[in-house]
């Protein structure tokens, strides 16, 4: 039973994780129908600002409230100058730049800071805890911990405050915002700024057990689009349902199920993503469309 509650424990918080980055996936597509294949690297890249200032000396707290607002600028400059120039383009157009976008930053992380692996502290520290027999890490808890509260504080601010809901009716309805005096394009940018925020957040929590190198959330990345694809592309409880949902079932497949293992327990998310889309295209959460003739 201990073993049981152990790999839940450990799959829900790999699972969010997948959820955070998913979570930053939504926020672009929601704001500009654009799928971010780059995100993963992004966050890569903030994690690497991270672990250059640690370098230089300056405290680990610090350094990532210096780096949340820079990446959320790099997320409002990479849509101004780059992403804008795909609208109104094919979807296909944008992914391509997008997947350029990944291979130029995992380049450059390569190039400038080498590809060797490198430790990274954890924000939580080294200590344990005991819940219900179980000895469970300060960070596998605080990582959960920062799932829920990143999502909470997004659902606050997106029904909450003026520049939630101008983002969510520039999401909406961008020609109907900009009529009512909503500057759409700005809140585009804004949309791209939280994406890189809560996206870097994972690369924080991934770093201490995966370990700091370019390619370090290429396979995380891969889990959080079929979790964006289970709970819905434009639904956020959706994309933190969907990452926790693969994060457990990857992580009980491949120590329960024997064919299976380390090696195949990718295949399962995969597969329940491709059982969710021919049921439900949308997602579980999201939102369908609805054609009128």
């Amino acid at each position: 039973m201990n073993t049981f509650l152990i790999q839940l424990i450990d799959g829900v918080a790999i699972g969010s994780i997948y959820g955070l980055i998913a979570m930053a996936i939504v926020l672009v597509f929601r704001a500009t129908k654009v799928i971010n294949v780059a995100q993963g690297e992004f966050a890569v890249l903030s994690t690497y600002f991270v672990w250059q200032m640690l370098q230089w000396g300056v405290n680990l707290y610090l350094a990532i409230l210096i780096m949340l607002p820079v990446s959320f600028l790099l997320g409002m400059l990479v849509q101004r100058t780059i992403i804008r120039r795909t609208e109104g383009k094919e979807h296909l157009v944008s992914i391509t730049v997008t997947i350029g976008m990944l291979l130029i930053i995992n380049q450059a992380i390569g190039w400038v800071w080498s590809t060797d692996v490198r430790s990274f502290p954890s924000v939580f520290g080294d200590g344990n805890f005991v819940l219900a027999g179980v000895r469970v890490s300060a960070h596998t808890i605080g990582t959960i911990a920062v799932l829920l509260s990143t999502a909470a504080l997004i659902h606050i601010f997106m029904v909450k405050t003026k520049l939630g809901l101008a983002m969510r009716s520039a999401a909406e309805h961008a020609q109907w915002s900009r009529l009512a005096g909503i500057p759409a394009s700005s809140m585009f940018m804004v949309g791209w700024g939280f994406s890189l925020a809560v996206g870097a957040l994972a690369g924080l929590l991934a770093a201490p057990t995966l370990f700091l190198e370019p390619n370090m959330l290429l396979g995380a990345s891969l889990y959080a689009f079929a979790a964006a694809a289970i709970g819905g592309f434009d639904s956020l409880p959706g994309a933190v349902v969907g990452g926790i949902t693969v994060g457990v079932i990857e992580n009980l497949a491949g120590s329960y199920i024997e064919f299976i293992g380390s090696d195949l327990k990718i295949v399962v998310p995969l597969l329940l993503m491709f059982v969710v889309l021919l049921t439900r295209p949308s997602g579980l959460f999201g939102t369908r469309e609805v054609n009128r003739v």
